[in-house]
């Protein structure tokens, strides 16, 4: 883009203030906020030596160019004054009004992180400082995306010039810019910024494989063009042949986008040669009449692969876009043809700016349902970083209702993602699902077109295994919250259940105590947390002693005891002889657990268990349980291993540098390729099964691995 060259070729003030006047008009407000800028930075220079206040003039270029109003304007030129100067928000909002100080207290990164909000696991911090001013950002962008819009350009010109960081910070924001800032600027449409952002990305994040692209295309650069022209010339010949003013559409060529040229041979496994859509040209017409003539010359004088056919006017995408796609034959080679109406075009370039700069109305309004969709209510907030990223960085797919309502979803969504999009209460009722009239499961795969029905049940079905199989954020979200809930019932029930089996009472008693001593919202502690129910025994304990002498005597037999079985500790006054795994639930090393009491045994039981559930409403008797802790989980392990000289010795090392202790090995006798039964006892430290597969499954041929102390293994 000839304008992003020349704001990466100006370095200082007065060059970026010319480029601003030629862009926009310059009025009061933004005249006194380019001086208060000035003033604020002016002795603050960047990383590459030039005066700090080139970096918010020329933001304030590339908001002016995408369209921005005054208020974008402003906001850019002033997006860094809160953050890296002495002066405040309050500054700004006395100076500029609220609507200004909005959008720039949205841009502010949050430098300062109170430790209320900070989550209770080890996170790495700059992950969590990132999360929190993202989520910052988000959430100032519900009430007005004006700032999502500065952001990425603020976002754009950091990465025109960040030849002047170290390598390491170089990867790591455009790491986020792809991750993060790319897939934004997708969903509102700004493909010109989206590419942008993308292919800057890929230059600092994978050099190698960027100059091989490059190359091809400096090295092919003649025969690629007089490709583009030949066939452009052939096009526009069969258009004025079949009809069509010369003056009512203009032919440009396109070649496809080095980031997404990369993406495309990785998914596929191919070479840039087999990349299908290299090489396009685009059609612009008067009117949507026109666009759908177009097709019909061209299909009528090309060979179309209709399996890559897409009308994105009859079904615009998500993000307003809006154009037919066709892949047509011609002399032994390929072409993507694009055909669009000159809004259109403006609309696709600009996104959501569009409709500030151009006035653009109709259909092509991007769909910003997806903010006000995302969740902002996670305990952690690298949950809502991962949760969030997981929606924007997607590709999308249609899907349609029983009535023809259509649902944008991400690739490789589910039909309970589809339930959860439809509406949460479909989601958390849905029993089952027809899909194309054909009954399926819940966790099908969807393709593009597809028509589902779901049939939803009274109450709310609980999944809590299901979290991981669902793609959005919203089928993700509603689930772990869906069974926070219910964890959080079963423990306040299970918490007065198992002190009223102490103390052998009935459970009105111990409710009426939690209530007049204000413990509703704690007492589910007394499932996990042994010291707090000995606590609130021993205060129990107080109140009976006041009972008289029989009392007394009861009271000496509330010590608690710790009995171990196996791998498991419960905390009782009677006496326990046994701890059985119940049939129906199967809980493995380190579920959350709870234990009924029958007789001198304790029954076992994954603590979402439905059957379970139904005996805790009911008031039964409960016991104190949990697993022992132990820090080496044992493990079996089944690789498949190259029958060669030294490969086992390997494979030892390996597991050595991981940490992992091997206790046995059986080496399988059978001469072939692979000596197919390897079997291997070791400890680690991992406690979950997952990251172990994870660990060794990247290197080797993994068969099986389970935890020994999965509880229904023993």
């Amino acid at each position: 883009m000839e304008f992003l060259k020349q704001v990466t070729q100006i370095t200082n003030q007065q060059k970026a203030l010319e480029l601003l006047y030629s862009i926009i008009e310059i009025t009061p407000s933004v005249k006194n906020a380019i001086a208060f800028a000035t003033q604020a930075h002016q002795d603050q220079k960047r990383r590459s030596g030039e005066p700090y206040i080139v970096h918010p003039l020329l933001v304030s270029c590339i908001v002016a160019y995408f369209g921005g109003d005054e208020v974008m304007v402003c906001a850019a030129l002033l997006h860094d004054v809160v953050e890296d100067t002495d002066f405040t928000l309050d500054d700004v909002r006395h100076n500029y009004g609220d609507d200004i100080a909005s959008l720039v207290d949205g841009l502010t990164k949050i430098v300062a992180i109170r430790a209320e909000e900070l989550p209770t696991s080890s996170s790495n911090e700059k992950l969590i400082a990132a999360a929190l001013s993202f989520r910052k950002m988000l959430v100032t962008s519900i009430k007005d995306v004006r700032v999502l819009v500065v952001k990425l350009c603020d976002r754009l010109h950091n990465m025109l010039t960040l030849d002047a960081l170290p390598p390491n910070k170089q990867r790591r924001i455009s790491e986020e810019t792809l991750v993060v800032y790319a897939p934004i600027a997708h969903r509102l449409g700004i493909s010109s910024l989206k590419n942008e952002l993308e292919d800057r990305s890929f230059y600092y994040i994978f050099p190698e494989e960027y100059r091989k692209i490059n190359e091809y295309f400096l090295n092919h650069k003649q025969t690629i063009q007089l490709k583009l022209n030949a066939f452009i010339q052939k096009v526009k010949k069969n258009l004025i042949q079949a009809g069509m003013p010369e003056g009512d559409f203009q032919i440009t060529s396109r070649i496809k986008r080095h980031y997404s040229i990369y993406l495309k041979m990785q998914r596929k496994g191919i070479s840039i040669d087999e990349v299908l859509d290299l090489l396009a040209i685009r059609i612009i017409s008067k009117n949507v009449l026109d666009c759908y003539k177009i097709l019909g010359i061209l299909h009528l004088q090309f060979k179309p692969i209709m399996s890559r056919f897409k009308d994105y006017i009859a079904l615009p995408k998500e993000n307003g876009y809006q154009t037919i796609h066709s892949t047509l034959f011609d002399d032994s080679a390929i072409f993507e043809v694009q055909i669009r109406t000159e809004d259109m075009h403006k609309s696709a370039e600009y996104g959501i700016a569009a409709h500030w700069k151009y006035k653009i109305g109709g259909n092509s309004t991007p769909n910003l349902n997806w903010l006000s969709k995302l969740q902002f209510q996670n305990n952690s907030v690298e949950e809502f970083y991962e949760l969030v990223k997981n929606d924007l960085y997607r590709e999308d797919i249609v899907v349609f209702s029983p009535d023809g309502d259509d649902y944008s979803l991400p690739k490789g969504a589910v039909v309970l993602d589809f339930a959860y999009a439809v509406h949460t209460e479909v989601g958390n009722r849905a029993k089952e699902a027809y899909v194309n009239n054909q009954k399926t499961s819940l966790l099908t795969a969807l393709k593009n077109g597809d028509i589902v029905k779901i049939i939803t049940a009274k109450e709310t079905i609980l999944r809590c295994s299901w979290a991981d199989a669902v793609k959005t954020s919203r089928a993700k979200s509603q689930i772990r919250a869906n069974c926070a809930l219910r964890i959080k019932e079963i423990e306040r029930k299970s918490a007065i259940n198992i002190i009223a089996t102490i103390f052998e009472t009935n459970v009105e008693e111990i409710e009426n105590f939690v209530e007049q001593n204000k413990l509703e919202e704690s007492i589910y502690k007394a499932t996990t947390d042994i010291a707090f129910l000995k606590d609130i025994k021993n205060r129990i304990k107080k109140n009976y002693s006041k009972a008289g002498f029989l009392a007394q005597i009861k009271m000496r037999i509330l010590k608690l005891k710790e009995l171990h079985f196996d791998n498991l500790v419960i905390h009782t006054n009677y006496a326990i002889n046994q701890a059985v795994f119940d049939y129906c639930c199967h809980p493995k090393f380190g579920d959350e657990i709870i234990a009924f009491k029958t007789g001198s045994k304790a029954f076992v039981h994954h603590k979402l268990c439905d059957r379970a559930y139904l005996e805790i409403k009911k008031g039964v008797k409960m016991l104190y349980i949990d697993w022992l802790e132990d820090k080496l989980q044992t493990y079996t392990l089944i690789v498949a291993l190259e029958n060669q000289k030294g490969v086992l010795a390997n494979f030892l090392q390996f597991l050595a540098k991981q940490d992992i202790n091997v206790l046995s090995v059986d080496l399988g006798s059978q001469k072939s390729t692979y000596a197919t039964h390897c079997k291997l006892r070791f400890e680690s430290s991992i406690d979950d099964v997952k990251e172990v597969k994870a660990l060794l499954g990247n290197s080797f041929k993994i068969i099986d691995v389970y935890a020994h102390k999965d509880a229904y293994n023993n």
